[in-house]
């Protein structure tokens, strides 16, 4: 008998020992609990679900109720009769504030330091908060004190306290992963008179960088910028806000890896339909070249032919240098560069000189001719941009040009220009000018179509729709699709608009030369002063 009970009892053990090491380990992160526990064991504990969550697919995170816990520290802190906490991953200050202070309080924010009052005398700190003192005198009660709660969480990595729009957002992030929270005798501050200030020292952020003051809205789970304004400075940022909460700083880069793929897939799409209708632009001309005699004699049709194959050779280099790796020898990058940037210059100078020959048929109008006026037009398009590439490839300025987002991630990577002044000088300073001269010449045009007696006569109805399609068509030539890039800081949607305009050029110009050029001579001379313009250029030449 006591054989079989020993024999009972290791059984027994046996059985609670597999037991024992078959639960399952604690993990903190999916805490479902409502009490909350804020010692320090469970504070440091708690905290190492902002660098796991997130971090994997096998490590489940309650995310709501972790923010919840967090949220609620504050509230913790002014119960109990604390006055700091300095721990790595929280730091907090608690004081008791009269009703009736006299001038603003201001309070330092460093990075490893506990919140401090910053004394009158004593400079300005980089980070801070500035509460101003009609905040107290405006709380409800007749309280003399209230208790004040500074704190700065450090969220991590992780997905807690990111949201639902930054997790989407991969290029976006928290400044430095720090939050800064405000809180006043737990009472709800809403609307207040004076805004409080939080002030975010930074280093300077790339120009495709935006940055937006935030706060955290509990019943949205999710950032969120109602009642903040950002306001911008040298190497801050200082966000005014109405209420109280916990409040960050978002970067939030324009050109981020996934919209940088978009875009380049909408250039890559509208760059081989406009090689298409360019195609078909050159086929007409050859047709028309052979059928009409106008076409051996004009040059805005010669014009309008070289801008088109000048585009298409544009099209054509950079669906080589997007779809091309840049990763190969430094000599074959630095060639697709010089190429792509020989025809991009190309094309500015053909839609400058389109805008100049549109100057010569309907401002100046008498005493345009130029021997071989063609030839020289084509000697400065082409030669010109060869002197400049060559300038620019003898300064080694050609190589990977690569766009990173906020996390220093690469956005985008092509051949192109590796030293921004040149870019600036022989890529955006060449445009701005022909741009500028180009907008002026059509600005004046516009304005002698819709003031001809032809279109104001009769019931004074103002510009026909013909009138305004001759303007949009001359505005393909001179290239005003290049001019929505100045729009482009304004926001994500106009790069979209850009981009989508700009690559459609060809198909614009298609569109021009078959309203232009398509239908008999007599119908084109009665429907288009550019056409009539044409002609009569044609000879004074003669």
């Amino acid at each position: 008998m006591a054989t079989a009970r020993s024999l009972g009892l290791l059984f027994f053990l046996l059985l609670t020992s597999d037991e024992e090491t078959t639960e399952e380990p604690r993990n903190v992160c999916r805490r479902l609990q409502e009490g909350h526990e804020y010692d320090t064991f469970d504070l440091n504990d708690t905290a190492q679900c902002f660098t796991k969550c997130g971090q994997s697919e096998h490590s489940p995170c309650d995310v709501g109720n972790l923010q919840r816990y967090w949220l609620n520290y504050e509230s913790y802190l002014l119960e109990n009769s604390m006055e700091t906490v300095d721990m790595p991953f929280v730091k907090a200050l608690i004081q008791n504030i009269s009703t009736d202070v006299s001038e603003d309080l201001l309070y330092s924010l460093m990075l490893s330091q506990i919140p401090r009052q910053v004394m009158q005398g004593e400079d300005e700190p980089a980070d801070g908060v500035r509460l101003p003192k009609s905040l107290f005198g405006a709380l409800p009660g007749n309280r003399s004190a209230v208790r004040l709660a500074i704190t700065v969480l450090d969220i991590g990595a992780g997905n807690v306290f990111k949201g639902p729009k930054l997790l989407e957002d991969k290029g976006s992030s928290v400044l430095n992963n720090r939050m800064v929270g405000l809180s006043v005798g737990q009472m709800h501050a809403t609307g207040l008179s004076e805004p409080v200030e939080i002030t975010f020292s930074h280093e300077r952020q790339p120009p495709n960088v935006i940055l937006t003051c935030v706060f955290w809205d509990m019943a949205k789970g999710d950032w969120d910028s109602h009642g903040c304004s950002t306001v911008p400075g040298d190497g801050r940022t200082v966000c005014r806000c109405d209420h109280l909460t916990f409040f960050a700083l978002l970067l939030r880069p324009i050109l981020d890896l996934a919209t940088a793929q978009t875009l380049t897939r909408i250039s890559q799409a509208g760059s081989a339909v406009s090689m298409i209708f360019l195609a078909f632009t050159m086929v007409l001309y050859v047709a028309f070249r052979f059928s009409l005699q106008r076409f051996k004699s004009e040059d805005a049709p010669k014009i309008h032919m070289a801008l088109s194959i000048s585009l298409f050779l544009l099209n054509l280099t950079f669906l080589i240098n997007v779809g091309s790796s840049s990763q190969g020898p430094p000599a074959s990058c630095w060639v697709r560069a010089a190429i792509f940037h020989y025809f991009l210059l190309c094309v500015f100078t053909w839609m400058g000189l389109e805008a100049f020959h549109l100057y010569l048929l309907a401002i100046r109008v008498f005493n345009t001719y130029f021997g071989h006026y063609f030839l020289k037009l084509s000697l400065l398009a082409w030669g010109l941009p060869v002197l400049v590439v060559i300038g620019a490839g003898s300064s080694n300025c050609y190589g990977v040009y690569t766009i990173r987002d906020q996390e220093n991630r690469t956005s985008l990577e092509l051949c192109w220009f590796q030293k921004e002044p040149a870019l600036y000088a022989t890529v955006h300073g060449y445009f701005l000018v022909t741009f500028l001269f180009g907008a002026v010449v059509l600005a004046l045009v516009a304005w002698k179509i819709f003031t001809l007696p032809s279109v104001t006569a009769g019931k004074g109805q103002g510009p026909t729709w013909k009138s305004v399609l001759t303007v949009l068509g001359l505005s393909s030539l001179v290239g005003m699709t290049w001019g929505l890039a100045v729009l482009t800081p304004l926001g994500l949607s106009t790069i979209y608009v850009f981009t989508l305009l700009n690559s459609l050029q060809g198909l614009f110009i298609f569109c021009w030369f078959i309203i232009l050029y398509f239908p008999t001579q007599s119908t084109t001379a009665s429907s288009s002063g550019t056409a009539r313009l044409d002609q009569a250029h044609s000879v004074s030449q003669e």
